[in-house]
């Protein structure tokens, strides 16, 4: 899930993951923590990252607690940090930090689907309704009409189920607080999509669901016969030594180390009176496949590059991976493939790769087509702080 506004409604921007806001009073500090410091060290060096540096120092002065960045190309990996990992403590933000990946789930369980498609196990162009009969049905909505190509590259129309005002009001307003650990199935979350009619029949158009993703993990459930999260952990976690990434499924607690996670839960960061929140712990089965997953800059450096080189899909799914549809004319030089993003920044470099956002945790990981040169960051706040400056500073300089 990748965090559009300010009550926490989910989208998937490439160059945004976290709403931009004005400041709250009394915002966490933007001093640099020591991983900063020791790059500014090595930026004086050669002041190669000294852009990003600044930039991540931008976005905590902009409102969010704290920033986390890491850039690892050519010449080394560079780790960057701003602000606190947790205001009551004051502890800042660590390289090793694991925190909420947001929509950065969707291009690990893309992955896994090409994986069974390269395997003869299903046809991207396979009905949604072979699969999973009868789930797709209602207020317009038909599986029988929607593949699962169109799944995922969000052109099949499906209903975003957090568009729901009653899921939002539930799960992103001041609610959240009564319903942080309720336990959400796949099913209730297609069935709550099924409940509004589609946004333009399959193929017509492009429109960013999360609903689609929650189906394309029922997907990969019903192909191979266990949930989604065990064929991410043993097709890609475990191959790749992504120790410190998980799938949690509906354990609310995150592993150690990291910090913590704040919303404003929608109010207005503007009014003194807006009380920031510590949203760490949350049931992620709201997301599920389309957002649950946890992990580290490294850990999806290490992924989005093995998955740009070739080393786990062959020449055809790559292919497929990386053809990508426009995703609206407000958005130029920008497509959408299966579960990757690609994106043309302000100096004319194109970088790939997904953003995520849910509660309190704004994230994105890019990476140029060679996978030479990666980006992870992530912002511990929802309510500001723009980190595609943090990309364009990176890969523009």
């Amino acid at each position: 899930m990748s965090v559009r506004t300010a009550r926490g409604a989910l989208a998937a921007t490439l160059v945004a993951a976290a709403v931009t806001a004005t400041a709250l009073t009394a915002p966490a500090t933007a001093a640099p923590g020591p991983a900063a410091t020791a790059a500014a060290a090595e930026d004086r060096a050669g002041g190669r990252h000294d852009a990003t540096r600044r930039a991540v120092e931008e976005v905590v002065r902009s409102g969010v607690p704290g920033v986390l960045a890491q850039a690892r190309d050519r010449h080394g990996v560079w780790n960057g940090s701003a602000g606190v990992a947790d205001r009551t403590t004051g502890r800042e933000r660590l390289p090793n930090d694991r925190y909420r990946v947001g929509s950065i789930t969707k291009t690990f369980v893309a992955t896994v689907v090409l994986q069974l498609e390269a395997e003869g196990r299903l046809d991207l162009d396979d009905s949604v309704e072979k699969w999973l009969p009868g789930v797709v049905r209602g207020n317009g909505h038909d599986g029988r009409e929607i593949t699962v190509r169109q799944l995922l590259n969000h052109t099949s129309g499906i209903y975003n189920v957090t568009a729901d005002p009653g899921f939002q009001a539930k799960v992103f307003g001041p609610d959240f607080l009564h319903h942080r650990y309720d336990t959400w199935t796949p099913r209730q979350l297609v069935a709550l999509a099924m409940e509004h009619a589609p946004a333009f029949a399959p193929g017509s158009s492009w429109d960013y669901s999360n609903t689609n993703y929650v189906l394309a993990g029922m997907l990969v459930e019903k192909v191979t016969g266990r949930p989604y999260g065990e064929a991410v952990e043993r097709r890609l976690l475990k191959p790749l030594g992504l120790r410190a990434t998980s799938v949690p499924g509906t354990d609310a607690r995150m592993p150690r180390p990291s910090g913590r996670a704040y919303s404003t839960l929608g109010a207005d960061p503007a009014d003194p009176a807006t009380r920031i929140h510590d949203v760490t712990e949350l049931n992620p089965s709201i997301a599920g496949a389309a957002g649950e997953m946890i992990s580290t800059n490294a850990d999806l450096q290490k992924f989005l590059r093995a998955l740009l080189t070739g080393r786990l899909l062959p020449q055809q799914q790559m292919k497929e991976l990386t053809r990508t549809v426009p995703t609206g004319a407000d958005r130029a030089g920008e497509g959408y493939g299966l579960g990757l993003m690609s994106t043309e920044l302000s100096c004319g470099k194109k970088v790939w790769g997904h953003t995520g956002g849910i509660h309190g945790s704004g994230s994105l990981v890019l990476a140029t087509r060679s996978g030479d040169h990666t980006l992870a960051a992530n912002a511990n706040g929802d309510w500001a702080g723009d980190t595609s400056r943090i990309a364009e500073a990176e890969f523009c300089g």
